[in-house]
């Protein structure tokens, strides 16, 4: 449930209670919305109709895309890319390749997640690099990603490629549950012909491989079938067994 607070008088709210304004500072709106993680989970959803005329500010879109760059993954080893697609004429041809789905067209920005085709040594040496300037040159880094790439390197490439996109994954349900904290609307996408995607972007020459869409924009109320409907979840007992 979505708390609303209303201050009277033009103060403001800290910690649910309403304190008068500071003179001479600019202290802001006096309507205040607090909402839980699940408040924000329930206002979101596959959203089927996106309003052409409105366009997510790129403070939110910037907090979605800080969102997925801190995203966890195996090793932290990043293995994927975001493609940031705004181009008209881009998202026009993707959206062909997506079997016409609209939201990419109609929404203002288009998330391309896109993992690595598969794992080499000079990738997983890179991450090393990261480890080693951000925590310092210790045996203990290099032994780790030693022993990645012995692991690693000698899989088929489409073995790895599985894994990388498994990471990618990862990033877009963080990416979903960031729209929503910013009350902008998205939708996840698979169905599309990744041989196309690829090809407008040009990612296979650059080792990479597109895994998922995520629209962004703002739903249209009018046009929308699936927004009047109740959300449709399995129920706790169906879905988790709990091992005490």
């Amino acid at each position: 449930m979505c708390l609303l607070v209303v201050c009277l008088g033009s103060p403001y709210l800290v910690g649910h209670k309403c304190i008068p304004p500071v003179p001479g500072l600019d202290n802001g709106p006096n309507i205040v919305t607090a909402k839980t993680l699940n408040d924000h989970l329930n206002w979101r959803y596959a959203t089927k109709k996106m309003d052409a005329s409105k366009t997510v500010p790129q403070d939110k879109v910037n907090a979605i895309i800080e969102a997925v760059r801190l995203a966890p993954t195996s090793s932290g080893t990043q293995p994927f890319e975001l493609i940031v697609v705004t181009n008209p004429e881009i998202r026009a041809q993707i959206s062909e390749a997506a079997m016409g789905q609209a939201q990419i067209t109609d929404g203002s920005h288009l998330l391309v997640f896109a993992a690595w085709d598969t794992y080499t040594e000079d990738r997983i040496d890179a991450v090393t690099q990261l480890n080693v300037a951000a925590r310092g040159d210790l045996p203990l880094i290099h032994g780790y990603y030693d022993n990645l790439k012995a692991n690693y390197l000698p899989r088929e490439a489409e073995v790895n490629y599985a894994h990388a996109a498994r990471q990618a994954y990862i990033a877009l349900g963080i990416a979903l549950v960031a729209a929503a904290e910013q009350e902008v609307d998205s939708t996840p996408m698979e169905g599309f012909s990744s041989d196309a995607v690829d090809s407008i972007l040009g990612l296979r020459e650059r080792g990479l491989r597109s895994v998922v869409l995520m629209p962004l924009g703002y739903r249209e109320e009018a046009g929308d079938w699936l927004l009047p409907m109740p959300k449709v979840r399995k129920s706790r007992e169906s879905m988790v067994t709990e091992v005490a």
